[in-house]
């Protein structure tokens, strides 16, 4: 019969990730929450995952009945491998969330978790078609999810993909995302062999996506390594414009990451909250929008992890002064470079002016 553009998508989507399976569902957070499923978590397990990341993380692991564990995150805005080794006996998945297209030592994480039988599942939500080591991001773990919300590297508004090499993994994933028995019509899903003992005991949770999203993202699934050149060029002009700028801290790359920046960090490292205020609404007057992640309360999509009272977390002193300090900025590509260096240089004047006034002198 005729191949929906669902099964297409999934086809596409696998083949361009380099995995044997790919499942099309209805949000990034869904995709989380469906691969946690499939591993197996529910009602009292607890997850690990990085401090610093969005809403829908531990909302997706909250979703299945389980607790998060945070683990701290370093001036590279990525998880602190030294705390998850500390932490690697409280839990037997680790949900690694890329948060903001920042790509840890994925061979070292990898190293702790395998050493402490620890299952990794990917929130690529920020790292379509970036890599670590030459290895694609989401091609780490058992599973990964990624996103294709309306400010993500595809955008069908909402939606979100999920891939893996287990057969297992994967076929629970399909029944879990509601195939009912045409678990054969998607287009990278395993053989029916692995539905066999599943399909029975696995509940429906309906949240596939539907054909009209997966139209729009196919177009855009061809165009992913020319987008991500044209983000990384805008990165790289904001980077370049701010660099050695007082007081601002640009955020270390190594050379192993091979990021697709869809939007910028910098950090403010030890400034009064009261200064970076005066920072964001200054730039805020001059037309740009920056989000900070130490206010006292949710903003927009920004919130921070002592801001989910569901979640009762250890104290995390590392992690606060990292987020104290960041300031966050998207780059749609709407923005020419002229644009980006124009940003760069309002930043770099109300920082400038700013800390002329907390440190006069």
């Amino acid at each position: 019969g005729e191949v929906s553009e669902v099964a297409a998508l999934e086809a596409e989507f696998a083949a361009a990730m380099g995995a044997k399976y790919a499942l099309a569902v209805a949000s990034g957070g869904y995709a989380i929450a469906t691969a946690l499923r499939a591993l197996g978590v529910g009602p009292g397990d607890r997850v690990l995952t990085n401090a610093f990341t969005l809403a829908p993380v531990p909302g997706a692991i909250a979703s299945v009945g389980a607790a998060p564990v945070f683990v701290e995150v370093t001036d590279r805005l990525v998880i602190d491998l030294d705390d998850l080794a500390a932490k690697a006996g409280q839990a037997d998945v680790l949900l690694i969330s890329h948060m903001r297209g920042h790509i840890c030592d994925m061979d070292r994480l990898m190293q702790i978790c395998d050493g402490a039988g620890i299952r990794v599942v990917e929130d690529c939500a920020h790292t379509m078609g970036a890599a670590w080591n030459g290895v694609k991001s989401g091609r780490h773990g058992a599973m990964a999810a990624y996103s294709t919300q309306t400010y993500k590297h595809l955008n069908s508004g909402e939606g979100g993909l999920l891939i893996s090499d287990d057969a297992e993994l994967m076929a629970r994933a399909v029944l879990l995302s509601g195939s009912y028995m045409l678990y054969e019509r998607h287009g990278a899903a395993p053989g029916p062999e692995a539905f066999e003992g599943l399909k029975l005991d696995v509940p429906n949770i309906s949240g596939r996506m539907d054909n009209l999203r997966a139209a729009i993202l196919r177009p855009q699934l061809a165009e992913l390594e020319a987008r991500a050149q044209a983000w990384n060029a805008r990165y790289r002009a904001l980077e370049a414009g701010l660099a050695g700028v007082p007081g601002l801290t640009l955020i270390e790359r190594p050379a192993e990451e091979d990021y697709v920046m869809s939007s910028f960090q910098f950090l403010l490292p030890g400034w009064p909250a009261a200064a970076v205020r005066d920072v964001v609404a200054r730039c805020a007057a001059r037309g740009v929008e920056l989000k900070w992640f130490g206010g006292d309360a949710p903003a927009g999509f920004t919130s921070r992890y002592d801001h989910w009272r569901y979640v009762d977390p250890a104290p995390l002193p590392r992690t606060d002064r990292v987020l104290r300090a960041i300031l966050d900025l998207r780059l749609p590509l709407t923005f020419t470079l002229e644009d980006c260096a124009l940003i760069a240089r309002i930043i770099g004047d109300e920082v400038a002016a700013v800390q002329r006034r907390v440190s006069p002198g």
